[in-house]
């Protein structure tokens, strides 16, 4: 079955498609994938999902093989909403391949508006706390100075013992203290997301940091005020 193009919540998917282009659906669900070699598969609701215009239906063997994940990808009711109505929301995460090893770091930036904005980061040789806790920086580099309230979401256990709860870091000292300064400059708020369990915007900043690792690129969120 070939693919197309698509959004889920304004983020940028792989569905499974007909020849003509139309979703492929079995009971209401498409087969998707957040990047080509992703390796894990989900279903999200047809109705949720909107092909991108312009799209070109593209070959079987455009994605590798996945496995199933048993979760399904969430949509905006089941996302966390524990966050202030006037605040900026950051998903990030990082990526090894070996640890250490090539890392990279995304981020997804969700405005009070609800739009967008993506970015990631090349980090050459590092380990993956090193790639969870840049990310966490980068987010709160790149949301405007304007932002009344932001709150970051990660997967992190040890990134946000070692930057809230007073953990001891035995390692990344100069990286972990400069992050937890602008923390706390910027009043952020740390909340754990579990990870690889079907988050959309938790999957999406891993797909960032996975592609940051095998394309060895950068991009940085663009989040300027007025946007």
């Amino acid at each position: 079955m070939p693919w197309i193009e698509a959004t889920l919540r304004g983020q940028r998917v792989l569905a499974r498609a007909n020849p003509d282009g139309s979703l492929r659906a079995d009971d209401g669900r498409v087969e998707i994938r957040y990047g080509p070699n992703d390796g894990r598969m989900y279903r999200a609701a047809a109705s949720n999902l909107a092909v991108v215009d312009g799209a070109q239906v593209m070959a079987e063997d455009a994605c590798g093989p996945a496995a199933p994940v048993s979760k399904p990808v969430h949509t905006g009711k089941s996302e966390p909403t524990d966050a202030p109505a006037d605040a900026w929301v950051a998903y990030t995460d990082g990526a090894c391949s070996g640890n250490p090893g090539p890392a990279g770091c995304g981020v997804v930036l969700v405005s009070p508006d609800g739009k967008t904005h993506e970015g990631l980061e090349y980090l050459g040789q590092a380990t993956n706390n090193v790639a969870e806790l840049t990310a966490i920086l980068r987010a709160l580099e790149w949301i405007p100075k304007s932002a009344r309230s932001i709150v970051v979401r990660t997967d992190s256990q040890y990134a946000i013992g070692v930057l809230q709860k007073g953990w001891k870091a035995k390692a990344n000292q100069d990286l972990v203290s400069r992050t937890k300064d602008v923390v706390k400059a910027r009043h952020a708020r740390l909340l754990y997301v579990p990870g690889h369990q079907g988050v959309a915007l938790n999957e999406r900043a891993d797909a960032l940091a996975r592609e940051a690792v095998e394309r060895r690129i950068n991009r940085k969120a663009s989040a300027d005020d007025g946007r």
